[in-house]
């Protein structure tokens, strides 16, 4: 029982930092924030994203990248260049980290207003830091887990902002349904997201990338547009367009 608390526990506020964090602030700016409570969300990127943390600076550039190049060879995450999830998580990675050590070019207009914490990314983005993330997660699940098939969650639990990346990423232009048609596969995986904060709301999404809430028709409901309107009110952060 308390590895299937802790799973879905890890999963939910791991995707809330990188939906709401990495994704709508960083990457498209839908809210401002105190540079105090920035440092307060890289904090929690980090502890909920653990050995999968990534750079809310490369990542806000990669994603818009994404958003300019869809669908083509330009776009760092698209699964038209990959023929499966995995290797798509792969050409991903190997993106992400050509443009976080700067091995990959990226124009002056994809790192305007990036949210930027160098200090802290040298301690939390580096492989001895997630080697011992790894380690206790491991010691975790040796000690909690009742079951061999528990063990199953241990790969994802490791990878899981890599894992609800490629979730997004390769459902969301594979599978789903379509409000707007665009000249990309961008699709509607669920029409009430309660599993990935908003994030199934890709086509949605791409339509209207600035655009706070995901949901456009009546049924759908974006989890994550009602976590801001809660922190807007409480004047952690503050919506630009309501």
């Amino acid at each position: 029982m308390a590895i299937l608390i802790f799973f879905i526990l890890h999963w939910y506020t791991s995707l809330f930092f990188q939906s709401i964090f990495h994704h709508r602030y960083a990457a498209h700016g839908i809210f401002t924030m105190s540079k105090f409570m920035e440092k307060l969300f890289y904090i929690g990127c980090f502890i909920t994203q653990g050995s999968s943390y990534i750079s809310a600076y490369s990542y806000g550039m990669m994603h818009r990248l994404h958003h300019a190049h869809t669908d083509t060879k330009k776009d760092p995450h698209s699964p038209d260049n990959t023929a499966n999830v995995f290797t798509m998580m792969w050409l991903t990675r190997n993106n992400y980290f050509d443009i976080y050590k700067g091995k990959t070019a990226v124009e002056e207009k994809y790192k305007k207003d990036l949210p930027e914490w160098r200090a802290f990314d040298k301690i939390a983005h580096n492989w001895i830091t997630r080697l011992l993330w790894l380690a206790a997660y491991i010691a975790f699940y040796v000690h909690f887990a009742t079951e061999w098939w528990m063990f199953l969650f241990l790969p994802i639990t490791a990878l899981m902002g890599s894992f609800q990346g490629a979730a997004v990423n390769w459902w969301a232009h594979r599978f789903g349904y379509v409000n707007f048609k665009m000249k990309n596969t961008s699709k509607n995986i669920l029409p009430v997201d309660i599993i990935f904060w908003g994030e199934a709301f890709h086509n949605n999404h791409h339509y209207h990338p600035s655009k706070a809430d995901n949901a456009s028709r009546w049924f759908e409901v974006d989890s994550g547009y009602i976590a801001m309107r809660i922190m807007d009110k409480m004047k952690l952060i503050r919506l630009k367009a309501k």
